[in-house]
């Protein structure tokens, strides 16, 4: 199976997740595919299609990308499907997040509603392709806290466990995440229905 991307944070938590029906999991680097991609969808499901599509161009496997964003409602659901290119892709997530503090200074707690949202699309060998999607809500916090997570992380508060998800272990991440949650249902919906019970098995 390959992941298109480049993201080390992405693999770490796509191999723990995904790691039962198929054992051997590389990045496009990995798999030897150098290419740039643009992501020029008006959706999640769109960007992940783009990107699965381009790589799966160049090898003859499982292809799986993501696309993913943070919506916050105060900020009319900004930065959204720009999340990775807001004030620019090589700006350090450091500075990204402290800007959205600043523009969040002064607003409530009520209003401060936010999700990570995640679409994963699939490329099969056969043609075949797939996509789903799933969030995770919770808050914008009011300060950079902890230090597990990337991206916007630090300042994604979740109040049912009290913690942004910079705080969260790898497996409590894991377990509440958009994209832990929509890797979960692209292995149920697609992976099992095709009996990938066992790592090593068909992939």
């Amino acid at each position: 199976m390959v992941f298109a991307t480049g993201n080390e944070g992405k693999m770490k938590e796509i191999r723990m997740i995904m790691g039962d029906v198929c054992e051997e999991i590389l990045s496009m680097k990995e798999a030897g595919v150098r290419i740039d991609i643009e992501e020029n969808g008006a959706s999640y499901e769109e960007n992940a299609m783009i990107k699965a599509r381009a790589a799966a161009a160049h090898v003859n496997d499982v292809v799986l990308a993501d696309d993913s964003g943070l919506e916050i409602d105060y900020l009319n659901g900004e930065p959204g499907i720009y999340s990775a290119r807001y004030m620019g892709e090589d700006t350090p997530y450091s500075v990204k997040n402290a800007e959205l503090l600043r523009r969040m200074e002064g607003v409530p707690e009520e209003k401060r509603t936010a999700r990570f949202v995640c679409a994963i699309a699939a490329v099969f060998p056969d043609g075949r392709e797939a996509a789903v999607r799933a969030a995770v809500e919770g808050r914008i916090g009011y300060e950079e806290k902890g230090s597990n997570g990337f991206g916007y992380d630090p300042i994604f508060y979740v109040p049912e466990l009290g913690k942004t998800t910079a705080e969260l272990s790898e497996e409590e991440k894991n377990q509440i995440s958009h994209r832990g949650k929509a890797l979960r249902l692209m292995k149920e919906k697609f992976f099992r229905a095709e009996g990938f019970q066992e790592k090593g098995e068909a992939l």
